[in-house]
């Protein structure tokens, strides 16, 4: 229990509440642990409860009319997601399958509700999150629409980076195991296009890749595609 309202200490939107409110949220709190692949939840599944990464890293995304996976955005250590329920209710939206061993926090709406109109700036920060990822939202679709799919690709690699990248010696790692295949999902095109561009951006000297981690080492080049 210690461990767990602790580690709440960490998630933005709980940061500003006392010892004994976060011992209270722990308390409401399940945490359940995953393996890699592992399904959360599904689109469309009656959805009734807010969750955080504790540990691990997840993706959000919808299945459409063809088969193919559209992925909405990544949630890791710290992160809250399926928030939108608190204030719209109804089924999940998209489907939430974890990138690597996880583990999450669930609390139920009801129990968040109460929580809501006790601390209005909980809702707040809440209300932050929603923005910023619709904001994201929208900045995908212009991209979509407007650029190549080289500019995809180096305008979404440059904003991993800022999301969830790590300083090294020779650039900024993107702190997810990303596969060609997701990358593809989240540009709309190719597995095979997204193999191409990967081999030229390296080429390049833009970025490096080990292991499924992609190195930004130069920024710079990136943004001439961008």
């Amino acid at each position: 229990m210690a461990e767990n309202w602790e580690f709440l200490r960490q998630v933005p939107v709980f940061a500003d509440l006392s010892p004994e409110e976060l011992q209270h949220i722990a308390s409401l709190a399940i945490f359940r642990r995953y393996r890699k692949n592992m399904y959360i939840f599904m689109e469309g599944e009656p959805g009734d409860a807010i969750y955080f990464v504790k540990k691990g890293a997840i993706k959000l995304f919808q299945v459409l009319e063809d088969g193919r996976e559209k992925i909405l955005h990544f949630v890791r250590e710290g992160e809250i997601f399926a928030e939108v329920l608190l204030f719209e209710g109804g089924p999940y939206p998209a489907t939430a399958e974890t990138l690597e061993d996880t583990e999450v926090g669930i609390i139920r709406n009801a129990d968040m509700e109460r929580l809501l109109s006790r601390h209005g700036e909980m809702a707040v920060k809440i209300i932050k999150v929603m923005s910023r990822r619709l904001r994201q939202a929208q900045e995908h679709i212009r991209d979509l629409a407007l650029k190549g799919a080289y500019g995809r690709l180096a305008s979404t690699l440059l904003q991993l980076a800022r999301d969830y990248g790590t300083p090294r010696e020779d650039g900024v790692t993107i702190d997810l195991n990303l596969s060609q295949q997701e990358l593809a999902s989240l540009i709309g095109t190719s597995r095979e296009t997204v193999a191409r561009i990967l081999s030229d951006f390296k080429r390049l000297g833009a970025v490096g890749v080990e292991r499924q981690r992609i190195t930004i080492l130069s920024p710079q080049k990136l943004a001439g595609w961008d």
